[in-house]
């Protein structure tokens, strides 16, 4: 056999052996590099999740330097059990809609389901490249894993808006979350039923200026959580509480006060597992790497709720029953 012969063999032996690690993962590592059930790297940033007939869906932005620059593209993957995924591709790719210009951006998709319709909705914050246009983007499918298809843009409220988040309460009503600028806090607002239109007036407004807004229904009490406004660098994480979602809410206070920056992440959705012995709440954040966006990584953790309170230990590897909703931390 030829050199030439034997490096090809070898390389089909590396795949081979990287796709039977990657099925073979009973860990999830936060800030690892994570491959999915193919032995390719994730690419699903920003992201969020949607439950549905029985499988776990990550939405997130595919950052891969190789893809065309003019347009932008948000990945789908799947899972039964939140530790493997299985790619499904792209739900969308978009050119430019709105005539934004270079380096216009797409970030933070959330898919809703409506059993009006039964169709699936995305959500984004769709922007040019300089943050004035400011408005949220919505995109529908038949499917969901898609493809989506473009519907319009507006600004929610007549708000511009940054950062948006997902939230889906116990009675099965959809809201949407964004952080508006101008006014000093975001907002919690009720979509429709068809999930098209963002209902006025708002549920709650929290009066705080934050980013990357997450919310969870855990055990009577509504946790709302955020980032300060830094930009990519990372910062201390914090979380309020209330027993109404329209409020009033507590003081913020820190999510990890060990850690000076949330150990380097970013909010952008907590995952409620509710399982037969215990309900978990997972922490999804970013790893931000601005000069490398396709290289950022995952840092997702559970969080310990206790007392009315959110706490998010310094990551370690760990794994989840998704039936069960048990946890063990190695």
């Amino acid at each position: 056999m030829t050199v030439k012969s034997w490096r090809g063999v070898w390389v089909v032996v590396a795949v081979m052996v990287l796709c039977l690690c990657a099925r073979a993962q009973t860990w999830v590592t936060p800030g690892a590099v994570w491959h999915d059930t193919q032995g390719k790297v994730i690419e699903a940033h920003g992201g969020g999740i949607l439950h549905y007939g029985g499988v776990w869906y990550w939405f997130g932005t595919d950052r891969d330097p190789k893809l065309d620059p003019a347009k932008r593209y948000v990945r789908c993957y799947s899972s039964r059990d939140l530790m493997h995924w299985r790619d499904r591709g792209e739900a969308l790719v978009l050119a430019d809609p709105e005539h934004l210009g270079a380096h216009w951006k797409l970030e933070r998709p959330k898919v809703y389901y409506s059993p009006a319709t039964r169709k699936f909705v995305m959500y984004m914050h769709l922007d040019d490249a300089h943050y004035r246009y400011a408005h949220v983007g919505v995109a529908v499918s038949d499917k969901v894993t898609g493809p989506y298809h473009f519907v319009e843009s507006f600004r929610p409220l007549g708000l511009g808006l940054r950062d948006i988040g997902q939230f889906v309460d116990d009675d099965g009503q959809a809201y949407l979350i964004f952080e508006s600028r101008r006014t000093g806090g975001f907002f919690v607002a009720r979509l429709s039923a068809d999930r098209l239109k963002v209902e006025r007036p708002a549920v709650a407004f929290v009066p705080a200026p934050l980013e990357g807004g997450a919310l969870v229904h855990y055990k009577g009490l509504y946790y709302v959580m955020g980032s300060h406004m830094s930009g990519w660098r990372a910062n201390p994480n914090v979380y309020a509480t209330a027993k109404r979602l329209g409020g009033p809410w507590t003081k913020f206070r820190e999510i990890a006060p060990g850690s000076k920056d949330t150990y380097g992440s970013q909010s952008t959705f907590l995952l409620k597992v509710k399982g037969t012995r215990r309900t978990t709440v997972i922490f999804m954040g970013d790893e931000w790497r601005p000069r490398a966006l396709w290289d950022s990584r995952y840092l997702w953790m559970p969080l310990e709720m206790k007392d009315g309170g959110m706490l998010l230990r310094k990551p370690e590897a760990w794994r989840i029953d998704a039936k069960t909703g048990v946890v063990t931390v190695k």
